[in-house]
């Protein structure tokens, strides 16, 4: 395999290796040949090696190949995507099975982690392996970006892309592409800032020309439909790719309205900003490419006030030089701030259109066209996917027709996170086309143009930072918005900007739930969502105690030993918050893992004693004589304590594969729910 992968095109033996392929090999001490590669590759090498070193049923072969595909190298962090698609059906729980599926496979990743220390010889050198889920890049390899070159950055974390391409040393030009202009994007914002006012001296601090937001690309759930591909591939069902990006943009705009409802509520990065880092050029990142001037001043003055950056009424930012900024700090008591969740404003994860060229006009071509007045304008470049919140899938590229949520951060628990979220995300497509089937979606509903794309979306990004309040035109050309808007309580006209309306971020998302409700409770019904709608409820009344920011929060202060945010110091807040994720956090998803293991464990000897021939063979030939639940008995504990070593691990390794085939048979199975089908790919990217 390691061979397959260093050829420079994987369909194409005869054009030999990559010209890099030197860079993995390395001489040790005693003239021995050692590799060098990132975690992310090395997942897939421990799998290989695992199926290449023992002589398995032919089945579970099959798939450990298979599912080596499924480890990619992108970025920086290890990339893994769906071992099988998820039919989304009330039979089969839901988003619970999207959950069940991802927990599985982060299960697996840590099996394979722990069969490379041990059996690649990883522990006997002094190095050990770790996989977790983390929102941000370390703060130590943030402060070595600070100290180098972008290029050399580049060379040290940008992964080689050996896993998922045919040609990837082309891929691994394209990351570079992506770093570089990503690292020059946040550099050219600050031209942005002083044209909104907001920066209005000379004394700036300028972000590194490198930048580390590539390490913090979060989870994509991409959710697609059997019914729409059908008509798709079908050239007389009147359905084609111009009604698909018609409908699909549509939906996209329309579903945006939804998305402060999963913000801090299923997903977060919560983070604490000091004084210090209250320069507007770097705690706003890329805000000033997402959204258009009014809204950024708007929501700059709004969050200077939650963070009670003012003296005697007057705001006080950060002067420049660090000890006058640290006398301001200790002098005037200006802590800073705590944000619910920093990765959405720290990596660029949409852009705004222009108002020659929107994205969501419902046009082929449009994304393009944006990206090359963008590309002009040195805030992206052509060769890039366009970055979105929420991305349509088209059938002639990816194969289905569908939608990709890109806001998801760090989930607190995948089964009641992330399982909760694929629902309501569900729900809110088959709202949209519910609305365009009967009419009442269209494009006058929702125009296109920048200032409207910023108006809706600084909801989502005031929920991010945690900012309580936004506003909107009285008479603004969105009349999707007004209609939530007029459902939301405690809406009053601003005296600070006259021909606005004050909105309160909380009543919004409640004014949301209220919709969903009455204008999609056939939906919610037929989708036996009931339960779910009362979970979101609750985590929008109670955050501290049911919302994912609330419980990851509530986990770092223990860690720290702090009472709140604020009265920890932000170095140490954010220290812990690693701590956090790669210890006791990582910890209880192993265990959720284990707990979804030990159903599929069950059900095998229930299989096996009832007759099943095939699961009886399986089970005898990879020597588990007692039961596969009896083997969990006996080495969970271990594995839990990553201290799981021999044929113990080995078994447990093989027994999860074979469930993991069983499953991929299950998930290719036609089933029913079809308009709701999840495909493929809840996109995990680990720090």
């Amino acid at each position: 395999m390691l061979e397959a992968d260093l050829l420079a095109d994987k369909g194409d033996p005869t054009a030999g290796k990559r010209s890099d392929a030197g860079r993995f090999f390395l001489s040790g001490p005693g003239g021995e040949e050692l590799l060098r590669l990132p975690i992310s590759y090395l997942l897939k090498l421990s799998l290989a090696d695992l199926v290449g070193s023992q002589k398995l049923p032919a089945e579970l072969r099959a798939t450990g190949e298979r599912l080596m595909g499924h480890y990619l190298n992108d970025n920086t962090s290890p990339e893994t995507f769906s071992f099988h698609v998820v039919p989304l059906t009330r039979e089969g729980g839901m988003g619970r099975a999207v959950a069940r599926e991802t927990s599985k496979r982060f299960l697996f990743t840590q099996l394979l982690v722990q069969y490379a220390n041990e059996h690649l010889g990883l522990a006997d050198s002094g190095q050990r392996a770790l996989v977790h889920f983390a929102p941000h890049p370390p703060l130590r390899q943030k402060q070595l970006n600070d100290h180098i070159a972008d290029a050399f950055y580049r060379e040290l974390f940008m992964s080689p892309c050996l896993s998922g391409w045919d040609r990837g040393e082309e891929k691994y030009r394209y990351m570079q592409l992506c770093h570089q202009v990503l690292s020059r994007s946040q550099l050219n914002a600050v031209a942005k800032l002083r044209e909104a006012g907001i920066i209005t001296s000379n004394l700036v601090v300028l972000p590194n020309v490198s930048n580390v937001s590539l390490a913090n690309n979060g989870t994509h759930v991409s959710l697609g439909s059997r019914k729409l591909g059908r008509l798709l591939s079908d050239p007389s069902s009147g359905f084609s790719h111009l009604h698909e990006k018609y409908c699909g943009d549509l939906a996209i705009k329309m579903a945006e309205h939804f998305l402060p409802l999963f913000v801090g509520t299923y997903s977060a990065a919560p983070y604490r900003l000091g004084y210090t880092d209250f320069h507007p050029e770097r705690a706003l990142g890329y805000l000033p490419h997402e959204l258009d001037f009014t809204h950024l001043r708007m929501l700059w003055r709004r969050w200077q006030k939650k963070a009670s950056l003012t003296v005697f009424g007057q705001p006080v930012t950060p002067f420049g030089p660090p000890w006058i900024d640290r006398m301001v700090s200790a002098a005037c008591g200006l802590k800073g701030d705590f944000v619910p969740d920093f990765r959405l404003i720290d990596y660029l994860i949409c852009l705004l259109s222009t108002p020659q060229s929107p994205a969501l006009d419902g046009r082929p071509g449009s994304s393009e066209k944006l990206k090359r007045d963008l590309s002009e304008m040195g805030v992206f470049d052509r060769q890039m996917s366009l970055y979105l919140l929420y991305k349509l899938r088209e059938f002639n590229v990816m194969g289905f027709s569908g939608f990709e949520g890109r806001h998801y951060s760090q989930f607190d628990s995948l089964e009641q996170d992330l399982g909760r979220a694929t629902d309501l995300q569900a729900l809110i497509n088959a709202v949209a086309f519910k609305y365009l089937a009967d009419g009442t979606l269209s494009r006058s509903e929702i125009p296109d143009g920048p200032a409207l794309e910023s108006e809706r979306r600084q909801i989502f990004f005031a929920a991010a930072i945690g900012v309580p309040t936004f506003y909107v035109k009285k008479n603004t050309e969105n009349r999707f918005l007004m209609r939530i808007v007029s459902r939301t309580r405690e809406v009053r006209g601003s005296g600070r900007y006259p021909g606005y309306l004050r909105v309160k971020v909380h009543h919004y998302r409640q004014a949301l739930v209220e919709l969903l409700k009455e204008e999609a409770g056939d939906l919610i019904e037929m989708m036996g969502l009931w339960e779910t709608i009362g979970d979101l409820s609750r985590r929008l009344a109670e955050p501290d105690e049911y919302s994912a920011a609330g419980k990851l929060t509530r986990g770092i202060l223990g860690e720290i030993d702090a009472t709140s945010p604020m009265r920890a110091a932000a170095d140490d807040f954010n220290r812990g918050a690693e701590r956090y994720y790669r210890g006791p956090l990582r910890r209880r998803h192993m265990e959720e893992g284990l707990r979804f293991l030990r159903e599929d464990f069950r059900s095998l000897d229930r299989l096996a004693a009832g007759g099943d021939q095939m699961v009886r063979s399986t089970l005898a030939a990879l020597e588990v004589e007692d039961g596969a639940e009896a083997l969990l008995d006996t080495v969970g504990a271990d594995f839990l304590h990553d201290r799981l070593r021999g044929e113990g691990l080995l078994r447990l390794i093989n027994v999860v594969l074979l469930t993991v085939a069983r499953d991929s048979g299950a998930g290719m199975r036609p089933t029913t729910g079809e308009e709701h089908a999840n495909h493929a790919a809840p996109v995990h990217r680990a720090g």
